[in-house]
């Protein structure tokens, strides 16, 4: 975390890379923006969506995104990221999301969620369930969520469930005991990380929001931060807290590629001791 010595010395308002951060200052790439759009757009038309992406390269992101833009009354998110939960478990909170009360066995929580689905059908309000971390579902409630989106002898779409997870979950879905779920994923979508470009441009629009429109990274200390983190943004947060914290000990105000290369080898040095 930057210190307030350090924010002095760049002439910063707020901390730059801190992830509390608000949706209208959220930030998205242009190569992620096609991204959110799908995912609206699968959203308005009913479908329901498989999101994965490895670690760090934006799905919370692309959800704050999506969650900006889907404001309208008919349409309800509901999201849940304690996946880790047997399959009685799963649907009593998500009885507790849905501010109903919850029951005491297994059949009586499905049967609230669904009658609830079907009544916000009949006010024409479209609910959303949105599970992050799916990759950790237990398999006894990845095996029953196709259950839950069939209404009508599954002649109606009333729920959309997107689930948000990394590429393995993919692979479990694939698997021919899961295909049923994995067929009623209409749209299937995978986020990778930042390119070079984006990665500059990120790194300049949290600096702008924390007060400076001056370039403190030079233009191949961005390519260095590119290069060490891959276009993770949770490692570019990471890394260019250190690099700011490293050139204010060396009394520079402009971020030269070596600074850079002197964190990512004290970083990589830390990792091979620990």
């Amino acid at each position: 975390m930057m210190t307030s010595e350090e924010q002095r010395f760049f002439e910063l308002k707020t901390v730059p890379f801190s992830k509390e951060i608000s949706d209208d200052e959220l930030w998205l790439p242009p190569s992620k923006q096609p991204i959110v759009d799908a995912l609206c757009e699968a959203v308005k038309a009913k479908q329901c969506v498989l999101l994965t992406g490895e670690p760090g390269v934006g799905k919370t992101c692309v959800l704050r995104a999506v969650r900006s833009r889907l404001t309208s009354p008919n349409i309800r998110l509901t999201y849940c990221h304690n996946v880790m939960l047997g399959r009685r478990d799963f649907y009593r909170q998500l009885c507790v999301a849905l501010d109903l009360r919850a029951k005491a066995t297994a059949a009586a929580l499905f049967y609230a969620v669904s009658t609830h689905v079907e009544e916000l059908a009949r006010d024409k309000i479209r609910p959303v369930l949105l599970l992050d971390e799916a990759h950790l579902l237990h398999q006894d409630t990845l095996d029953h969520l196709h259950v839950l989106l069939n209404y009508e002898w599954d002649s109606q779409a009333l729920l959309s469930l997107v689930l948000i997870g990394l590429p393995t979950l993919e692979d479990r879905l694939t698997l021919r005991h899961n295909r049923s779920l994995y067929s009623r994923l209409h749209v299937r979508l995978r986020i990778d990380a930042l390119t070079a470009d984006d990665t500059a441009a990120y790194v300049q629009n949290r600096l702008e929001q924390a007060g400076t429109k001056t370039n403190i990274f030079a233009y191949d200390a961005l390519a260095a931060l590119h290069e060490a983190t891959l276009g993770n943004m949770r490692d570019i947060d990471r890394f260019a807290s250190l690099i700011l914290s490293e050139a204010k000990r060396r009394d520079q105000k402009k971020v030269q590629r070596d600074i850079v290369m002197r964190v990512v080898e004290q970083e990589q040095r830390y990792i091979v001791g620990a």
